[in-house]
């Protein structure tokens, strides 16, 4: 058996990184780009930043800067007129998960028209739509490396999952010092995030040698560095080992696909709009305890490639110091509980039934080691609380 492992065209690492654009465009033949970001990097000065290199090389781009945290179809919406407005060959799409998403989503709509949910898995979209180099300016999501965009549907609060090698970008500009200021609550959500993608690359049933090597590489990173991120923003060798463990993972669980963690996470955000990366954490060290007994190998090597466990430790030795692992980076990173995030109980307990069947319908719990029910993912919702 063999497995299709799609990647960026040009996947360029390090300090400095995204001031390669101008060198991307002409390698891909593209002179008019639209950057595609949110207000933030806006007032950070990211993205005059980007038209100041750019311009530099007798290039200039316009600004689309109204992406919203979890995108929805009506700002998709938006960012595909906008683009449609002008000549443009290229999307830079510049930030976190949520701006590189939107610009998956807009590069192909603007191209081929329709609406998102036309686009939802299980659907395989191969369009190749306008070309994107991605800027990611967190070290979380890894939707720099990945074929996939949630957007999510507001009229019925669907994260819709759509998939294919055509939301994969073209270029992927993996520059840490864009980081360098983000606060420690961002941190401590994608960094977690990242760590999850590495998990469940790893234990997913769709995991293979290939994904296999990303992801321990990927926990290997992210697993020493990502308290030292969070407490000293300004740590350039914890940054710079986060955001490759960053990137590393998002190959991993584009090559392996994620599992049961994301597959209830993304309910929770579309409901409760609870940011993804601090969703995932709040689901992890529970949805790890019940997953386990699937696969006690493989979580016991999740362990030791995180630091917490050595080759010394039995497996299920290993598996038993993962969890108080989980657990204590939840305290220590301030990961709220749902009540705590400000959710209603009553509103949460109504929605369980229904946000277990999203779950299971978005077809990641299936790739999970220990495959649940719906009745058990209302369990695991409910021992959530």
């Amino acid at each position: 058996m063999s497995n299709q492992i799609v990647l960026p065209r040009i996947l360029q690492v390090g300090a400095k990184a995204s001031e390669a654009i101008p060198d991307v465009l002409a390698s891909l033949g593209c002179h008019r780009p639209l950057i595609i970001t949110d207000k933030m990097m806006v007032q950070l000065g990211y993205a005059g930043r980007i038209q100041d290199v750019l311009a530099s090389k007798g290039l200039s781009a316009d600004v689309f800067a109204d992406t919203v945290p979890e995108p929805t179809v009506d700002s998709i919406r938006a960012g595909v007129e906008h683009a449609r407005s002008g000549d443009y060959d290229s999307i830079i799409a510049l930030g976190g998960g949520s701006p590189i998403d939107s610009a998956k989503a807009i590069g192909i709509l603007a191209k081929f028209g329709g609406e998102m949910r036309d686009y939802k898995f299980p659907r395989q979209v191969s369009e190749q739509g306008l070309p994107i180099i991605a800027v990611p300016t967190t070290a979380g999501t890894g939707s720099e490396v990945t074929r996939f965009t949630i957007i999510t549907d507001e009229q019925n609060d669907e994260k819709m999952l759509c998939v294919g090698i055509g939301f994969m970008p073209v270029a992927a500009l993996v520059d840490y010092t864009l980081t360098l200021s983000l606060p420690a609550r961002v941190t401590a959500d994608t960094g977690i995030d990242a760590l999850t993608h590495a998990i469940e690359a790893y234990v997913s049933l769709k995991a293979n040698l290939y994904s296999d090597s990303q992801a321990l590489a990927a926990m290997r990173l992210i697993g020493p560095n990502l308290r030292r991120a969070y407490h000293a923003g300004q740590d350039i060798a914890a940054r710079e080992a986060l955001m490759l463990g960053s990137t590393l993972a998002g190959v991993a669980f584009s090559a392996a696909s994620v599992a049961l963690v994301h597959g209830m996470s993304r309910p929770i955000g579309a409901f409760f709009h609870v940011p993804h990366g601090l969703s995932n954490a709040m689901l992890l060290p529970g949805v790890t305890a019940f997953s386990i007994p699937g696969a006690p190998k493989r979580y016991a090597d999740c362990a030791r490639a995180i630091g917490v466990a050595t080759v010394e430790d039995s497996d299920d030795s290993a598996n038993a110091k993962l969890l108080v692992e989980l657990q204590a980076l939840n305290d220590e990173l301030q990961v709220p509980t749902p009540e705590g995030f400000g959710i209603s109980r009553a509103r949460f307990f109504e929605l369980m039934p229904i946000m277990a069947e999203q779950a299971l319908a978005s077809g990641s719990p299936g790739n999970n080691p220990r495959v649940p029910s719906v009745d058990e993912m209302i369990e695991l919702y409910r021992n959530l609380w």
